[in-house]
């Protein structure tokens, strides 16, 4: 009896869901400092292209700046352009990856600087010391991965200088550049909504109660008179109080819930997007595109074509935005 043989000539499909970036495999070979010089705060240089530029997220917080070469970044569900001087801190498990599109010939030998450090040692620190607390806004931005703006010439400076440290004096230079993180204000979040309020406690748990109600229940229908008088509280009164809690209105931030849900189905299954659009709560699809366009300033079809280059492929069809 013959032997079938698989056709080498077909591609495999790819993994749409991102990779797991373990610790036993970051090689010095690839940039990674070795484990005897990286304590808590690790270094990494690297070129283009790489085996680390991958549709991947870790355990760790990554503060990421280009230095090398443009093209498209992928950060959770946002699809967006990125050039020297680009800088982003991404949260644990936020998958991301960056894809260059103008490389010279034979690569660059430098395009990313980072920095890599874990969660537990700052929420440990803050208990004790209120000067690391002030961090701990930022890290909950970071996990929705945060751009910074204007930056870009202080943090190479920084990032010189945490390169070149260890030991303490290493923890001061890293320390010192998270302290211009902190106080910078122009800055944007790049994945979801997440809730940033001057409401006392009280207030920000009972509109975090619905945003969770929204975020868990996405295809539900969504009336604000019944989350109002869920609150026992007046339509007026509950959208006065969710629009300075979150920054959107309650209809808006439904529709951003929903489109980022949809997000993901579009970057993690091949389900067709008029099946998505009802899966994710709205009723037309024409009402669908129009919401996912004003959001995300593409088209769901556009979306899934240009998520495909988190990989690291090109689609030559897509048009670059």
């Amino acid at each position: 009896m013959s032997l079938r043989h698989r056709s080498t000539d077909r591609p495999l499909p790819r993994q749409r869901q991102p990779e797991l970036e373990h610790d036993y495999a970051r090689s010095p070979a690839l940039g990674y400092e070795s484990p005897q010089e990286a304590g808590f705060i690790r270094c990494l240089d690297h070129g283009f292209p790489t085996p680390l530029a991958r549709w991947h997220y870790h355990d760790e917080y990554e503060l990421h700046l280009i230095v090398a070469t443009s093209g498209k970044a992928f950060v959770g569900d946002w699809i967006g352009q990125f050039q020297p001087g680009h800088l982003v801190l991404t949260g644990p498990r936020l998958p991301h990856n960056w894809i260059s599109l103008d490389l010279p010939e034979g690569g660059v030998a430098l395009r990313d600087r980072v920095i890599q450090f874990r969660h537990e040692p700052l929420a440990q620190a803050a208990e004790a010391i209120p000067e690391v607390a002030e961090m701990q806004p930022l890290l909950e931005r970071s996990r929705n991965g945060i751009e910074f703006f204007g930056l870009s010439e202080r943090a190479a400076l920084h990032f010189d200088r945490v390169r070149a440290s260890h030991g303490l004096e290493r923890l001061a230079a890293f320390i010192a550049f998270m302290s211009d993180l902190v106080r910078c204000t122009d800055y944007r979040l790049l994945s979801s909504v997440q809730l940033q309020s001057s409401e006392d406690d009280a207030t920000l748990e009972r509109i975090n109660a619905v945003v969770s109600q929204v975020t868990q229940n996405v295809a539900h229908p969504m009336a604000l008179g019944d989350f109002a008088a869920q609150l026992g509280m007046s339509e007026s009164r509950f959208s006065r109080l969710f629009k300075r809690a979150t920054g959107n209105t309650f209809v808006d931030f439904v529709n951003r819930v929903r489109i980022n849900r949809a997000c993901q189905l579009l970057m993690e299954s091949e389900r067709a997007i008029t099946h998505i659009c009802y899966e994710v709560g709205f009723n037309n699809v024409a009402n669908f595109n129009r919401r996912f366009l004003e959001i995300k300033g593409m088209t769901p079809s556009e979306f899934r074509r240009q998520a495909e280059n988190r990989f690291g492929g090109r689609d030559a069809s897509t048009p670059s935005r």
